[in-house]
């Protein structure tokens, strides 16, 4: 185990997604994205996904080479396409034609297609807070969940983000997979050989399991599935959001980002940025918005959203993180 500063994290990290094959803007954009999600605690998206990246550029699922443009575009709205690389790039790309956008109609909704996985959501916003607005975000992945009373894999477990920026003071960022336990987590008990809590997932026969590589196998439940079918509605409607309005593929149409081998997943994703001063105005949002968090705090043990993953951040970027050594070798260090 040795302790990295986040910095040559980065370094490191891009490097090597460098030698499996990614552009070096690809490279550095995605290498920041995987080190923060690490430094926020969030280790299923995080320096796991290092490897999974590297295998997908050397077979061909996510073109290293690629470099996002804009497809298509009126007044707020527009398309980005990925071109079959990974996500962040084109995802940095939609999140800057959001805020110029936002600034000049108000609102903007901006999509990617023949996209890869975006790893945390909510990640993508933190340029949205800083420009002082509002931002939404919606994911699809490959099918990892049932229909509401259905039992193989449709949709992905397709995540939902947003951002609310405050006046001197964290912004509130709030993300959540639709399924009862984002996927990643299934992954990381799968390596370590642990088993998951029974309301996960189910096996490919369609039957509860509490075996993690069965879950791989089959699907994940919905969130609140064993009672009431929202969770499955919720998920529907973020897959037509970020397919059949932009033109990205369905999560069933798309291989298995746990696979080494298969198709470039070409799946999708949407931002939606606000611009509080075409609304109620920009003090008019900020004071608001305190009122709503004072209240929330008047009880003990509410924590803001957000506000766990930032203090990691911080404690990581002063101190850096521990890194398995495993994980070093696999990365040619």
């Amino acid at each position: 185990m040795a302790r990295i500063a986040l910095e040559e994290l980065r370094t490191l990290v891009g490097a090597a997604l460098q030698r499996a094959g990614a552009n070096p803007q690809m490279a550095a954009c995605t290498a920041a994205a995987l080190v923060l999600a690490e430094a926020q605690g969030i280790g299923s998206h995080g320096l796991s996904r290092v490897m999974q990246y590297a295998a997908h550029l050397r077979n061909g699922r996510a073109d290293g080479h690629a470099l996002p443009r804009v497809l298509n575009q009126r007044g707020g709205a527009a398309v980005v396409d990925a071109g079959g690389g990974l996500a962040f790039l084109a995802c940095a790309l939609a999140v800057a034609q959001g805020i110029e956008r936002a600034r000049a109609h108000g609102v903007a909704f901006v999509g990617v297609v023949r996209s890869h996985h975006a790893g945390v959501l909510v990640d993508h916003l933190r340029d949205v807070a800083q420009a002082g607005m509002v931002g939404l975000a919606f994911a699809n992945s490959p099918a990892a969940m049932p229909a509401a009373g259905g039992r193989h894999p449709i949709f992905g477990t397709n995540p939902v983000a947003a951002v609310f920026p405050r006046q001197d003071a964290d912004p509130l960022m709030i993300d959540l997979s639709l399924s009862e336990v984002a996927r990643g987590k299934v992954m990381v008990a799968a390596k370590a050989g642990q088993p998951i809590p029974a309301g996960w997932a189910l096996d490919k026969n369609g039957q509860p399991t509490t075996d993690a590589q069965a879950a791989l196998e089959g699907s994940m439940l919905p969130i609140g599935a064993v009672t009431s079918p929202k969770g499955a509605m919720l998920a529907l409607v973020v897959e037509l959001l970020v397919t059949a309005l932009i033109g990205a593929n369905f999560g069933f149409e798309a291989s298995s980002f746990f696979v080494d081998e298969g198709n470039r997943p070409g799946i999708g994703q949407a931002f939606v940025v606000i611009d509080p001063g075409a609304l109620a105005g920009n003090s008019s949002y900020l004071q608001r918005i305190e009122v709503l968090v004072a209240e929330m705090l008047k009880d003990d043990g509410v924590r803001l959203p957000g506000a766990r993953r930032e203090a990691l951040r911080r404690r990581a970027e002063a101190e850096g993180l521990d890194v398995p050594d495993a994980l070093l070798a696999a990365w040619g260090r």
